[in-house]
């Protein structure tokens, strides 16, 4: 008995679905894509619900036939290529063919669409690749496409959708992908009847800036140099911030030949440009887009297609490295480097300026294994953050108990605490114990609504890009439970009025950015994971700073509250708290 059988269109159109359509934002990218490679000059995107009722298209682009429109539905349809040799010469976004084909495996469409030497158009409505009807009709030249009930046939990938605010969010990072590439055209992005964006035609920088920043003031992109270079093998354009204007939350974007990426490798060369002028924790914001010839990439690996293989991605990283470093060395201390008309680097010749000799004293008698006199903790050679982040392995650190108020404790180098026991001295991080402990008090005020909250005697606004004001709306909810006072004045910002009591004389604005940027970092789609990133945010930004003496109340206060929490040895974020320094340990050391 033959065992081997070909699947029905329809669920071999599913499957493939389930590659190029894994939600709402994937949809949106595959119709755009189509209406830019139609070339669409205006662009409206129309969303209900994050797409799971509705996301609908509507271009000018050159519309398409009567044929053309019910062809475009087939697997493996397309106009973008005609041979397997095409593939290695592409310029438009699609070119597979598998798109709409997936979109109408799982969902009911509509579309209608009219070239403009046509007097009618074409109507076509698919439900689940089953075609209901197919007409003429009347409409403007372009074409008009409406996904509705996405994954309606598919209750399982339908039930796996996050909320409605992370598909929006996911919406929105898929469409900054596309019109960060094309500030030529016309785009608006409407969800629920509320315009969310709207971008006119201008520059790559007016485009920047009216997504991340004012566009009223250029206060984003001010922070920008432009980088700007042409060899042989590639050109590469675009904007870095200045070290000085890098930030915790940092934009970064790469484009090749109209096209967004994924690339872990030239980031790598980004950064290694930056080396040694930005602070820890901190990341360069960049927009960075390469022209290069389409033979000399590989566009055709992954479904998504954001993932690219280039044929001289070593010569090119060095290209790039070198392009920021010029770019930087403008505002900068750092060398410039320049290239020659086939991409070769040139070394700028040392500088004929006399520059002196540092001088460095040297004490040839020194022996830092044989440090005589008294020890105190600030004369002491051996470093104490080698000890108390050792790996703690088996070894089980109790803080020891006050049985009395007469139990000595100090503090040392403004960082730790050290308390005796009987086992040995034990170790305490000050700043990560304080994070600690605000950590659990803060995630119950938020389960309890328990937060107080202390009013600004000035409120201050801040400003949020789409996807941040999508993000706050989901989580305001805690925020105030929490002790902060919001009131949104407008499409992209919120007035702080009242703070939490614990902030003191903190600017509101910089910490709600941390929130903001925590929550979306760490993915955080439900109640449980934000209000944690919430809680640990606001923690670090409260806590006991670094190098603050603290009176022995103050420290009898911070390991009291410690000791009475479920768990005292790691922070959430899995930092050491305590260390154990042994008896035995000591004793060795003598």
């Amino acid at each position: 008995m033959d065992i081997i059988h070909l699947l029905p269109d329809s669920v071999a159109n599913q499957i493939a679905a389930g590659e190029v359509i894994q939600r709402p934002a994937s949809c949106l990218k595959e119709l755009v894509e189509n209406s830019l490679d139609a070339g669409a000059t205006r662009i409206q995107v129309i969303v209900r619900d994050a797409g799971r009722t509705l996301l609908q298209v509507i271009d000018n682009g050159i519309g398409m036939s009567e044929m053309d429109a019910r062809l475009a539905f087939e697997r493996h349809a397309t106009s973008k290529i005609r041979e397997a040799q095409d593939l290695f010469s592409l310029r438009t976004m699609g070119f597979r063919g598998e798109a709409l084909a997936s979109i109408c495996a799982v969902a009911q469409v509509e579309m209608t669409t009219r070239r403009a030497e046509d007097e009618t158009g074409t109507l076509i409505e698919i439900h689940g690749s089953d075609v209901v009807r197919q007409e003429p009709c009347v409409c403007p030249v372009g074409t008009n496409i409406k996904v509705s009930n996405l994954f309606f046939n598919v209750p399982v990938r339908r039930k796996f959708l996050k909320t409605d605010q992370t598909e929006l969010r996911n919406l929105l990072t898929e469409f900054y992908h596309i019109v960060l590439v094309y500030p030529k055209v016309n785009f608006t992005f409407v969800h629920n009847d509320e315009i969310i964006l709207e971008l006119p035609s201008g520059t790559e920088k007016q485009r920047i800036e009216a997504i991340f920043g004012n566009p009223k003031r250029n206060v984003y992109t001010s922070a920008f140099v432009e980088v700007n270079t042409e060899t042989e093998l590639v050109s590469i354009r675009g904007f870095v911030v200045k070290p000085e204007n890098a930030t915790r939350k940092a934009e970064q974007y790469f484009f090749v030949n109209g096209r967004y990426m994924r690339h872990p490798y030239f980031q790598k060369a980004v950064l290694t440009a930056y080396s040694g002028m930005l602070t820890a924790d901190y990341q360069p914001s960049f927009f960075i887009y390469f022209d290069i010839n389409p033979e000399s990439i590989d566009v055709n690996i992954h479904p998504t297609k954001t993932e690219i293989k280039f044929a001289d991605e070593q010569a090119i990283f060095q290209i790039l490295m070198a392009s920021v470093r010029e770019a930087l060395g403008k505002f900068t201390l750092a060398p410039t480097i320049d290239f020659d008309t086939r991409g070769a680097i040139d070394i700028p010749a040392p500088s004929t300026e006399h520059v002196s000799r540092p001088q460095v004293a040297v004490d040839p008698t020194y022996n830092p294994f044989h440090t005589r006199g008294t020890i105190y903790p600030d004369k002491t050679p051996q470093k104490w953050e080698s000890l108390y982040e050792a790996p703690q392995s088996s070894r089980n650190i109790d803080i020891p108990e006050f049985r009395d108020a007469e139990m000595p404790l100090w503090q040392y180098n403004g960082k730790y605490i050290f308390v005796p026991g009987e086992e040995g001295l034990t170790m305490i991080h000050q700043h990560r114990a304080h994070v600690t402990v605000l950590y659990h008090r803060f995630l119950d005020q938020m389960t309890h609504a328990q937060g107080a909250s202390q009013q600004l005697l000035f409120p201050e606004v801040i400003s949020l890009s789409p996807d941040d004001m999508v993000l706050i709306e989901q989580i305001t909810g805690d925020l105030r439970a929490i002790g902060f006072d919001l009131e949104q004045l407008s499409p992209d910002s919120y007035s702080i009025q009242g703070v939490p009591a614990q902030m003191a004389d903190q600017s509101p604005v910089p910490v709600l950015q941390q929130i903001i940027e925590k929550v979306r970092s760490r993915g955080a789609d439900t109640q449980s994971e934000w209000r944690e990133q919430i809680a640990l945010s606001l923690a670090q930004s409260t806590a006991i700073p670094l190098g603050k003496s603290l009176n022995e109340q103050e420290m009898r206060q911070i390991v009291g509250d410690l000791m009475q929490l479920p768990s005292h040895r790691l922070t959430p974020d899995g930092k050491t708290i305590v260390s154990l320094l042994t008896n035995e340990e000591i004793e060795k050391k003598f």
